[in-house]
């Protein structure tokens, strides 16, 4: 009886790897991510074929692709490719604790905390002369220092015998206002050139990354990517209720907690490096959902790389549609997810 009561657990847990239907679209999305990948760092104003895109990658090409390849384009798309990840698999995760469709990393505010740490840094940092006095390296640092706390804030403000989803949310929410305002008001007092380069990041973009952003990112994703897919049948158990999660045996206050963290992290190190990009964690993981089901050992995967999919694909549009100026991919994740959100609003009400 104990073996088969084990053998059951283990089934579940590896069920997604099992369903064909669901490998069988991860698998696809992962040709589509590699084939936006070599797309994007073919396309700018120096056209470079696929082919030879390629060979750059396994050191061949002339000396000037690969010099457009290495030093200008592969930091910045690989960054646009791990912050699509990051905040696609948080938003997965935030839709699951709160067990809420339409959650993001938005509605906790911790974009917004990591938004009042960036305007404040070049407030305080800044002189007369419109330079920095300290590194602008710094500023991820501060991005992250400011969604970590406004974390914490919403989790033990949220708390009484525990946290509930919907505490979550109007805490959230709540905080988000706030730091809503206090970024308005800390650009409004501020010079114009400050407000201007806040403004840019706000809205999100990966102009400027580097490979230094690529040796920083890229293990953070990566590794707090496969934390919360180990943990996904935790948020599988989660979604079934606090009082049935209980009683299967879940402790789900310190799973709920250790997922925030999870999903903290993995917006922090996002927006710390592109700023705010936002839908990124709303319109992943539905479109996920409607691919794979709802089981999230599944969700996770194809939620991540249909992120990494989607602000690739804003970056590309950014720096191509209308140059030589520079579009924030922000403003394209928000020009498709605010109807899309919308649309979500409207199928919630009819539901």
């Amino acid at each position: 009886m104990r073996k088969y009561q084990s053998f059951r657990v283990f089934k579940e847990k590896i069920s997604f790897l099992i369903d064909r239907k669901a490998l069988a679209v991860v698998v696809l999305l992962l040709f589509v991510m590699a084939g936006v990948f070599i797309f994007s760092t073919g396309t700018g104003e120096m056209k470079i074929s696929p082919i030879n895109v390629v060979k750059v990658f396994f050191g061949g090409g002339t000396d000037m692709e690969q010099l457009v390849v290495q030093s200008f384009r592969l930091p910045r798309i690989i960054v646009s490719l791990m912050v699509g990840i990051g905040l696609a698999v948080a938003g997965g995760i935030l839709q699951g604790i709160i067990r809420n469709p339409l959650a993001s990393p938005d509605i906790l505010g911790i974009t917004g905390g990591a938004s009042v740490a960036v305007v404040g840094f070049l407030a305080i940092f800044s002189d007369e002369s419109n330079s920095l006095t300290v590194s602008i390296q710094w500023l991820p640092v501060a991005a992250f220092a400011g969604a970590t706390i406004i974390a914490f804030l919403v989790y033990f403000l949220s708390w009484k015998d525990g946290v509930s989803p919907i505490r979550l949310v109007l805490i959230g929410i709540g905080l988000y206002s706030l730091m809503k305002a206090l970024t308005t008001l800390m650009m409004l007092l501020g010079p114009i050139y400050q407000a201007s380069q806040a403004n840019i990041w706000i809205t999100g973009t990966v102009y400027g990354s580097n490979w230094s952003n690529v040796a920083i990112l890229v293990p953070w994703i990566l590794i707090l990517c496969v934390v919360a897919f180990i943990l996904a049948r935790n948020i599988n158990i989660q979604e079934l209720g606090d009082d049935i999660a209980t009683g299967v045996g879940s402790n789900v206050q310190r799973y709920r907690f250790l997922l925030l963290m999870v999903s903290t992290a993995l917006i922090g190190g996002s927006v710390a490096f592109a700023g705010g990009i936002g839908f990124v964690g709303l319109m992943a993981p539905h479109m996920a959902r409607r691919l794979v089901g709802s089981s999230f050992g599944a969700l996770l995967p194809a939620s991540a790389l249909i992120g990494g999919i989607l602000v690739m694909i804003a970056d590309l549009i950014g720096r191509t549609l209308f140059s030589p100026l520079e579009i924030p991919a922000g403003v394209f994740t928000a020009s498709i997810g605010a109807p899309y959100f919308i649309y979500l609003l409207f199928k919630t009400r009819n539901g």
